[in-house]
């Protein structure tokens, strides 16, 4: 059973035991409708073609609380796009899907870059805003829920639970973060337990007193892709289209809603997705890129709050880090060993040291130009600049969807 110890400055609602899934998703059907539950799913073309999506979409096919489900499909031709729709078109629930590079959508990317906004930059955060744009369109009372296509043993659980705590009556959550242990056989989630964690305890340890550093090392699993909030806040919130995505929405959460309203949820007891490579070679490819955003990212909202970080601070942060992240490779070798799991000591630290190196590299990135990383802008800002957008994105999605 779970420990219920609650640490940190947001609620954590952990698994303990196992309740009946049936009796979750009644209750979702049963609460008032004040909240339509929405999923956004997004995916690369690619992601059809592996062993995850098809158990996810028999997963979901169960699922009867859903108002709607929107795929944001990515890197996907015509011909690709069309066999997408057929499989999607399977499911029971009204489905709606964002070609991201149809004719139609990327007009609209086009027209928000004449006016200014940064917007065609392919990858995961912008489909993501995208999707929201067109979900955001319909209704402002709309939970939406997202996670990852990728996910092997993916169950219809890890959704009921991610949703539950926002349109449970009385509850007064506004954005839920799922965790989860990344176990199978030895541990994984390198770049949560070697890089990010000790990078956020180290810049604790230099700062002093942070709430927005305290507030980050709260979450028991950082990077999780799985996330849901309600559509007020998804509308105020900027994005980072980068690998920094998942840290930029918790900053962008941060600062639009109080920590009394953040809840992590325990979503399910082990996750199994695909794993990304290490590449110590190519620095610019993988785990160490994904990394390098993060830190530029994490150094680019601390500087906008006003932190002053100079040559020497970077210099002692890196030797701050490298001693954190040791001590944690011996933390995870304990944890290893009393579970039974398989533990490569040696490859971890050498794991530590890639990534102190991309450490380095990112500090130099983010001194020679700060804004390095572009942001999304909020949807309030671009419907305030552009009135008509959101139509315009729900008339270009149906009519790719007819």
């Amino acid at each position: 059973m779970a420990d219920f110890f609650q640490n940190g400055v947001i609620t954590t609602l952990q698994k303990l035991g196992k309740r009946n899934l049936e009796e979750i998703e009644k209750e979702l059907i049963e609460f008032p409708k004040r909240n339509r539950a929405v999923l956004l799913l997004p995916a690369l073309y690619s992601e059809f073609e592996r062993e995850a999506m098809p158990s996810i979409l028999e997963e979901l096919k169960k699922v009867n609380y859903l108002d709607m489900i929107v795929l944001s499909l990515g890197m996907a031709h015509e011909e690709e796009f069309l066999r997408v729709k057929k499989i999607m078109s399977q499911l029971p629930q009204k489905v709606k899907i964002v070609w991201n590079q149809g004719d139609r959508i990327q007009s609209l990317y086009n027209l928000l870059e004449e006016k200014g906004f940064i917007a065609n930059i392919p990858g995961k955060g912008a489909a993501v805003w995208m999707a929201m744009g067109y979900i955001l369109s319909g209704n402002r009372n709309v939970v939406i829920a997202l996670h990852d296509c990728d996910i092997k043993d993916y169950s219809r659980e890890l959704l009921a639970r991610l949703i539950y705590p926002l349109v449970r009556p009385g509850a007064n959550f506004e954005f839920s973060k799922g965790y989860y242990a990344r176990v199978s056989g030895m541990l994984y989630g390198r770049v949560t337990r070697l890089f990010v964690t000790p990078l956020i305890r180290s810049l604790k340890k230099l700062l002093g007193v942070n709430k927005f550093l305290e507030y980050l090392d709260s979450f028991r699993f950082i990077l999780s892709g799985e996330f849901a909030l309600i559509g007020e806040l998804a509308r105020g919130i900027n994005i980072s289209p980068s690998w920094g995505l998942e840290i930029s929405i918790l900053s962008e959460i941060y600062k639009n809603t109080s920590e009394d309203r953040i809840c992590q949820v325990e979503l399910v007891e082990t996750y199994e997705h695909k794993h990304q490579k290490l590449s110590i070679e190519n620095p610019n490819r993988g785990l160490l890129k994904m990394a390098s955003d993060i830190a530029r990212i994490l150094f680019r909202i601390l500087s906008e709050d006003g932190i002053i970080m100079s040559e020497a601070f970077f210099r002692t942060l890196i030797t701050t880090y490298i001693n954190f992240a040791k001590e944690t490779v011996e933390k995870f070798y304990a944890l290893s060993m009393i579970n039974g799991l398989s533990y490569d000591r040696h490859r971890e630290i050498k794991t530590v040291e890639a990534f102190a190196n991309t450490l380095s590299r990112a500090k130099d990135d983010f001194i020679k130009d700060p804004m390095s990383i572009p942001v999304l802008s909020s949807w309030n800002r671009v419907e305030a600049a552009i009135p008509n957008f959101m139509d315009l994105i729900r008339e270009a999605v149906e009519e790719d969807n007819k």
